[in-house]
């Protein structure tokens, strides 16, 4: 079965096209720095662009510099992060458990966290998810 990889270009390029569509929830507008710890080629680092609740813009980071239009910036490790692409991880509860590390606008991360609950999302998340392929982590020990 093909699919796009995990966290590359051509996800966040499919991502932009799925979540680019969901109906406007005004106010929901921010610009959203993702690092992405313990991937298996390392840390992968992209900028995610919110206008009224629609994803406008996404695209990997040129280098390891910060973005420094980012309002917001999220880290999460390797393990977590598939596990909010696919929906087993709520990013509400992430936050509150300690395992994404928020940075930035509270009111960014306030206006984008009820666009994560929407059904509308919840089917281009799982959209994007069919569509995936990820490596798979050597077991540590």
């Amino acid at each position: 079965m093909g699919g796009v990889a995990f966290l590359g270009a051509e996800w966040l390029a499919l991502a932009r096209e799925l979540f680019g569509n969901l109906a406007p929830r005004p106010g929901a507008t921010a610009r959203v720095q993702r690092v992405v710890t313990g991937a298996p080629d390392g840390d992968v680092v992209f900028t995610l662009a919110f206008e009224d609740g629609r994803l406008v813009d996404a695209a990997l980071a040129d280098g390891d510099q910060p973005d420094p239009d980012a309002e917001l910036t999220i880290t999460t490790t390797y393990a977590d992060t598939q596990g909010l692409a696919s929906g087993d991880i709520d990013l509400s509860v992430a936050v509150m458990q300690g395992r994404a590390k928020v940075a930035g606008s509270t009111r960014a991360l306030l206006a984008l966290l009820p666009v994560t609950r929407s059904r509308e999302f919840r089917a281009a998340r799982a959209a994007l998810h069919e569509r995936t392929v990820a490596p798979v982590m050597p077991a540590s020990g």
